[in-house]
């Protein structure tokens, strides 16, 4: 078992724990900083959301900014085991863990979020089968950040604003056009 910190916030150099093997890679720290430096460190009000969670590093970063609510997704059984208790040690109602399917809980009425997290598992596919999901998911002027083994200009009708890279990971900032 690794650990990581969350870079800002109230809850800025708090530790969250995170399992090993399972194919997680949790964002790295320099990678989230300039995430959240494009957002502005500033959330509250919004809606997020972590599709494909991992660790949670990203929405736990969201809520310690301020995010209103954050739900975070995750299928994989340990993973998800370990995403509750950290979600657990910040006692906080913001953050809703849920264990399901990606695609399955991006049917429709699971909606309205103004923030969207995509970190899915690389070469299977994953941001091919959510995009054309993310419209119903978003609402209006919503961002979106991926995580990705290569560089995107576009996915679908979401346009790369900004973007970066770290080592192999490639991380975009979308916005819908």
């Amino acid at each position: 078992m690794s650990r990581i910190r969350v870079t800002g916030g109230e809850w800025r150099s708090r530790m969250i724990q995170v399992i090993d093997g399972s194919g997680l890679r949790p964002t790295p720290d320099r990678v989230r900083e300039t995430l959240f430096n494009w957002l502005g460190q500033d959330l509250r009000g919004l809606r997020c959301l972590d599709l494909f969670a991992g660790s949670g590093i990203l929405g736990f970063e969201a809520a310690s900014r301020g995010a209103a609510h954050v739900t975070l997704v995750e299928k994989e059984r340990r993973a998800f085991l370990q995403l509750q208790r950290n979600a657990a040690m910040f006692d906080d109602p913001r953050l809703q863990p849920i264990r399901a399917d990606a695609l399955e809980f991006a049917a429709p009425g699971n909606a309205g979020y103004d923030l969207i997290f995509l970190d899915p598992p690389y070469r299977h596919g994953w941001l091919e089968k959510v995009e054309p999901l993310l419209s119903r998911l978003a609402k209006p002027g919503a961002r979106l950040y991926v995580e990705a083994e290569h560089s995107l200009e576009h996915l679908g009708d979401w346009c790369t604003v900004k973007q970066g890279t770290a080592g192999q990971v490639f991380f975009h900032l979308l916005e819908h056009v």
